[in-house]
């Protein structure tokens, strides 16, 4: 049977599919790692992402869509309505720019803060497979709801963000489950974890300032919960940001309640 999605979510899965198509053709340019800005977030804007944002106010305009537009590039643009795009226009950009297949555009529409976000699409911009959610309606991957996975002790597996800025206990994680991926790509990760493809994404810088921002997870946040998982910040407390890209914070995402009860006891976050 067909899904009809309301036609909030019919917009943004259109407008990634956009965005997917301009990538595509950005990456085969003769420039696309070229850093040709620094974003309102403070990180580096190559060549691709300057694209793919384009290509979403160039949606907004033609469609008439007066959604203000809140992402990692440009940062807050007002366009006079009373609804927030929150984009991050390639998630896992490193990836996408070394022909890596771990690469997504994250959009969720909300007003105020992640509480309040109710439409989201996460697109695999390599496979061209979207997740969507809608809120109380359901997770779905290419029109298939999902669902988180029951947890198995000694068959589990984490996402877990890896790098040189990783906590003490981001690191421990690794030997804590039978198995672990570090795919860079955090919108891609928690959406795996949505589908039941895993069991747990974790996040934790030592320094606040490269924790992750609204952009990263607010689409993967709500498909995740529609599936039946939910997140927190690691120190325990709602996981609930503005939309905005002042604040960042820690992820610990999981599917199964379990999983989340069982590591609370043994003190792995």
């Amino acid at each position: 049977m067909a899904i009809t999605r309301p036609k909030e979510l019919d917009l943004l899965v259109r407008m990634a599919h956009m965005v997917e198509r301009g990538t595509v053709q950005e990456r085969m340019s003769p420039h696309p790692h070229r850093v040709v800005s620094i974003g309102a977030s403070g990180s580096p804007t190559e060549e691709v992402d300057r694209v793919a944002e384009a290509q979403v106010l160039s949606f907004l305009e033609q469609e008439k869509l007066d959604w203000n537009l809140l992402s990692e590039e440009l940062g807050y643009v007002e366009r006079g309505g009373d609804r927030v795009l929150a984009l991050d226009p390639i998630d896992g950009s490193y990836n996408v720019l070394c022909g890596l297949p771990l690469g997504t555009v994250s959009l969720a529409l909300g007003t105020k803060s992640l509480a309040d976000v109710n439409v989201a699409v996460v697109h695999d911009i390599m496979s061209g497979k979207t997740y969507w959610a809608s809120k109380g309606d359901g997770a779905y991957y290419e029109g298939r709801k999902i669902t988180t996975r029951s947890w198995r002790r000694g068959a589990d597996l984490f996402f877990l963000n890896l790098n040189h800025n990783s906590s003490d206990k981001a690191r421990a994680l690794t030997s804590r489950a039978r198995r672990t991926r570090s795919l860079g790509c955090a919108s891609l990760e928690m959406s795996l974890v949505a589908r039941g493809s895993g069991d747990l994404y974790f996040s934790e810088s030592r320094m606040q300032q490269a924790n992750l921002r609204v952009t990263d997870i607010a689409a993967a946040l709500l498909i995740l919960r529609e599936a039946g998982g939910d997140a927190l910040s690691t120190d325990g407390s709602p996981l609930d940001l503005p939309l905005s890209l002042k604040e960042r914070t820690s992820v610990l995402a999981w599917g199964s309640r379990e999983l989340y009860e069982e590591g609370k006891r043994e003190g792995n976050w």
